[in-house]
């Protein structure tokens, strides 16, 4: 018999090469906070962080820049009565003064005074997940590893995880962590759903080959995988890059593709077929794919919420993955093509049958 369950919100899991244990859904504050015109106030907030840690919820992620530093402050004051049963997560990197150069970027200088500032807001002593959120391509990696290394070592920040960032950088720097002693990422956060798969061609592989968690932004995708948007809505024109509606931001991003409005069609429709919402569907095909600890749910509302926790509450069917996997399949592109080729593999194999 087939399991009727995915997991519980308690069915705790390692988060990478640790033993820190936390929740399969991870509850995401960007929406922390009326700011960007688009959040929740600090009342539904506060409603959505209280069912979250009651039903055993214990991972949430936020950032110094989410919603200039609203959804800090409400969370240090919403965890202050249980901040030791919480695993908190927060980043830095994002520039949080125009026109200074030093006040963004991932160097040791703003790591810190970044640090320094989020502990304030969170009312905290320490960060239990600090993430490097965006690679500024300018720092050198040995700075920013021995810069973690020596926040982990004051007691500041217990582990480290890395956010939208290169491959190869990943592997340099936790190979330079390994071979120097320094505290290694045990998490890598990336955007990862059914619009964006891209991911699988070296991130996810590489996560999986170093035992680097997964943890997915914008499980999704913007909320076009939970059928808002569809191919009849007319395109914004005009985007205000102040402050861009969520609609202006997906369509900023190229996410009301047609590629993507017909995957969220067949989302729909699955979801349909077997009672669901299309938001559980999508998720449950992130939580099955290979790496994936705790994907980040952004709700808005408590009802967000609830429909999204219920996505642990069933399995979808092989057939329904494998339907999900085709319609949304990517190129990988060389040399994964190429070296997946039956030409390449006669070639090095010379005809053997060989398993791994």
């Amino acid at each position: 018999m087939p399991p009727q369950t995915l997991a519980a919100l308690t069915d705790y899991r390692l988060l990478g090469k640790s033993g820190l244990r936390i929740s399969p859904l991870c509850l995401g504050t960007m929406t922390f906070g009326t700011d960007w015109n688009w959040g929740s106030d600090k009342e539904e907030s506060r409603k959505v962080f209280d069912l979250y840690v009651e039903r055993g919820g214990n991972f949430i992620d936020t950032a110094d820049a989410y919603t200039n530093g609203t959804s800090e402050t409400y969370l240090g004051e919403f965890m202050a009565s249980r901040r030791e049963q919480l695993v908190i997560a927060t980043k830095y990197s994002c520039n949080t003064r125009q026109g200074d150069p030093n006040a963004g970027g991932n160097h040791r200088k703003n790591m810190i005074q970044s640090l320094e500032a989020s502990l304030k807001r969170l009312k905290t002593d320490y960060i239990d997940l600090y993430w490097l959120h965006i690679w500024d391509f300018l720092t050198p990696i040995e700075e920013i590893m021995r810069a973690f290394d020596d926040l982990v070592r004051a007691g500041k920040v217990l582990y480290i995880g890395i956010s939208d960032a290169p491959a190869w950088k990943v592997s340099q720097a936790n190979t330079i962590a390994e071979l120097r002693g320094w505290t290694p990422f045990i998490g890598l956060q990336i955007e990862y759903n059914l619009l964006e798969r891209t991911v699988e061609r070296d991130l996810t592989p590489m996560a999986q080959e170093l035992n680097i968690g997964v943890v997915p932004w914008s499980p999704l995708g913007g909320g076009v995988l939970t059928g808002k948007y569809n191919k009849t809505q007319p395109q914004d024109a005009n985007v205000n890059p102040e402050t861009p509606s969520r609609k202006e931001f997906n369509q900023t991003f190229g996410k009301l593709t047609d590629r993507n409005l017909t995957v969220a069609e067949e989302v729909q429709k699955i979801a349909t077929e077997i009672g669901r919402s299309p938001a559980q569907v999508a998720l449950n095909w992130l939580l099955q794919k290979p790496g994936v600890v705790s994907p980040i749910i952004g709700a808005r509302t408590i009802g967000h919420l609830e429909d999204n926790l219920q996505c642990l509450d069933f399995v979808l069917s092989s057939e329904h993955i494998a339907h999900l996997d085709d319609v949304s399949k990517i190129e990988l592109g060389f040399p994964h093509d190429f070296l997946s080729s039956d030409m390449v593999k006669n070639v090095v194999n010379g005809g053997a049958n060989i398993k791994a």
